[in-house]
């Protein structure tokens, strides 16, 4: 239960009592009170002046009267400009929320609702190491399946790696032609970078034949076509399907030095999955369905043998499922694996976290799920993500212009330290302490600057903005965090459960209200999957606070009451803090 939820009531029972009408709560739109205006929060009143024939005034005049009288516990008082109620919630409202929820370490987090729900992120390809654009995916779907969690959902985490494929060849072919028997120990290379170095070097070698054969007379559709290492490539993918021993050894090991590097990377920025889908394993699944959408006259055969479905009344278009020699194409696995995750762990919702160039993609599956009538088809949905790029510009995998990830949050470590040495508050740190800190600094900066934008959006990433200890990223809340825990460590003495004899003072009120908000900004940020929400919501808490304790002392306070209240504001920011950044998957020190 929330204000809001409470004024939502209050407002329906008085509209029943004085106008006999029967107004469901979820249409009475409540608001925070504009800063221009006295009150707290803010009853919108012009969807009720039209079926009640009263003017704006009246009607909030005539309700506002009903709440002082009937709502004791409540309203303090009230006012009314033009279409809106402002409402001030009374003191001891808040000092009873405070007094009843400072030590909750688990403040906003919600009991189970019984929906399960699968979230898919990551998805990587075996052909290259996980770059800036994979941190926005892996950031973005861990931190909303903990948001879902947090919200009551039982969540499963679920990464489909892309380990088959041309691409996957093109690495094969080139360690075979220029690798030499490299291998990640005897060149010290991280396995997925040494494999990733191949990938590049392919590309480099077919745009080298290619202008070869350009030179020699050929067409370029000619010289793409032929070029050497193009043709040993889709002979792997050939031979590679059939089953070929040392193809499929070569493969299993290749794909193996990746596996390994992106654990090391995972286990750096804290992302983890309890199921992983092989593409190998899953590419031959829909084919069933197919032929169960044939049945049902979803999907028709052209004279080709190949299999389509027309979704051109639905606004799309028409689109290939099978081909005409019998193989699958993307879409037939997705909506088998679709079929395959909801028999494995009875999901009513699956989120798939993939850039947004996929939004048609996404559109397809669902449409054709639905028309299949696969169970849990309506619960598919696109977190659509825009591209992360850099002040320079786009990124390009197969030019090796990527931003790898390993290399960035190494960078960012390097600046937290750089930074935090230039504050000059690190002498009691030992040399392990500062390790871990700026460890915690550095990478909880990447997580907070990617996590702060709407995922829509598309962004460009800047690391050395990222890090200010003033501005609207994680050190500034972490700073907030440690300085918080500091005062606790200094004012350790018992804090009194009760809130007796205290007026608030407006910024400690305004603290009690931001908090008394949270666990409705977990619940918005999991409706919209949108992790900014909370980001932003923590960052202001954390601003509030700050000019809180600029204004008010907690240690020398006005009177023993004052203290006590103050302390318990302390330590409900900062189980708040906590759980918010932890959502992000940010830690806080308790110490900088």
């Amino acid at each position: 239960m929330s204000i809001v939820t409470d004024i939502k009531k209050a407002a329906a029972k008085a509209l029943q009592a004085l106008y006999n009408v029967n107004i469901n709560e979820a249409d009475v739109l409540v608001n925070s009170t504009k800063p221009e205006f006295d009150g707290d929060y803010t009853i919108v009143l012009f969807a009720f002046v039209k079926q009640l024939r009263k003017s704006p005034e009246i009607l909030g005049k005539e309700i506002g009267d009903y709440l002082m009288a009937n709502e004791l516990q409540l309203f303090s008082r009230f006012n009314v400009i033009k279409g809106f109620l402002n409402l001030t919630i009374k003191d001891t409202y808040w000092l009873h929320f405070l007094s009843s929820q400072y030590n909750n370490a688990a403040y906003g987090v919600q009991a189970h609702n019984g929906t399960r729900v699968m979230v898919e992120y990551s998805s990587p390809n075996t052909n290259k190491p996980l770059h800036l654009g994979h941190l926005r995916n892996n950031f973005l779907g861990w931190s909303t399946a903990e948001i879902l969690k947090a919200s009551g959902n039982e969540v499963v985490k679920t990464c489909v790696v892309n380990d088959r494929g041309i691409h996957i060849s093109k690495s094969m072919i080139a360690w075979q032609w220029f690798g030499n028997g490299a291998t990640p120990e005897n060149t010290g290379i991280k396995g997925d970078h040494l494999v990733g170095d191949y990938y590049v070097m392919f590309n480099n070698e077919y745009k080298k034949e290619v202008e070869q054969l350009i030179s020699k007379g050929a067409s370029k559709e000619e010289a793409e076509q032929q070029a050497p290492i193009m043709e040993a490539a889709r002979q792997m993918l050939v031979d590679w399907e059939k089953g070929k021993p040392e193809v499929r050894d070569l493969w299993q090991k290749m794909n193996s030095w990746v596996y390994k590097g992106f654990d090391e990377t995972y286990q750096r920025i804290g992302t983890d999955f309890d199921k992983v889908y092989y593409e190998s394993n899953t590419y031959l699944l829909g084919k069933d369905l197919v032929e169960e959408g044939l049945q049902k006259g979803v999907f028709y055969r052209k004279e080709d043998n190949s299999v389509w479905v027309d979704l051109t009344a639905d606004g799309l278009d028409e689109k290939v499922v099978q081909r005409k020699d019998g193989t699958s194409v993307y879409i037939t696995q997705d909506i088998g694996l679709a079929e395959q995750k909801q028999k494995e762990y009875n999901i009513q919702q699956s989120i798939y976290v993939v850039g947004d160039e996929q939004n048609y993609h996404f559109k397809v599956l669902k449409l054709i799920c639905q028309k299949l009538g696969l169970p849990s088809a309506d619960g598919i949905h696109h977190l659509s993500y825009g591209m992360v790029e850099l002040p320079t510009g786009k990124m390009k995998s197969r030019e090796g212009t990527v931003v790898d990830a390993d290399d960035l949050l190494d960078e960012m470590v390097k600046i937290a330290a750089q930074k935090t040495e230039e504050l000059g508050k690190i002498k009691d740190f030992n040399e392990d302490e500062l390790k871990e800190l700026y460890n915690t600094i550095g990478i909880g900066a990447l997580k907070f600057f990617i996590l702060r934008v709407d995922p829509k959006k598309r962004m460009v990433f800047n690391p050395e903005e990222s890090i200010d200890f003033h501005g609207f990223t994680a050190p500034f809340i972490q700073y907030t965090y440690a300085r918080i825990k500091s005062i606790l460590r200094k004012e350790n003495s018992a804090i009194q459960a009760a809130n007796t004899g205290n007026v608030l003072l407006p910024l400690e009120k305004e603290l009690i209200v931001q908090a008394e908000q949270f666990p409705t900004i977990i619940a918005e940020a999991a409706e919209a999957y949108d992790p900014s929400k909370v980001a932003v919501y923590i960052y202001n808490y954390a601003k509030t606070f700050n000019s809180f304790y600029t204004e008010h002392s907690v240690t020398n306070a006005e009177s023993a009451e004052k203290k006590n209240l103050r302390l318990q504001l302390c330590v409900l920011t900062a189980h708040i803090i906590k759980t918010g950044m932890c959502l992000l998957g940010i830690e806080v020190p308790e110490r900088m």
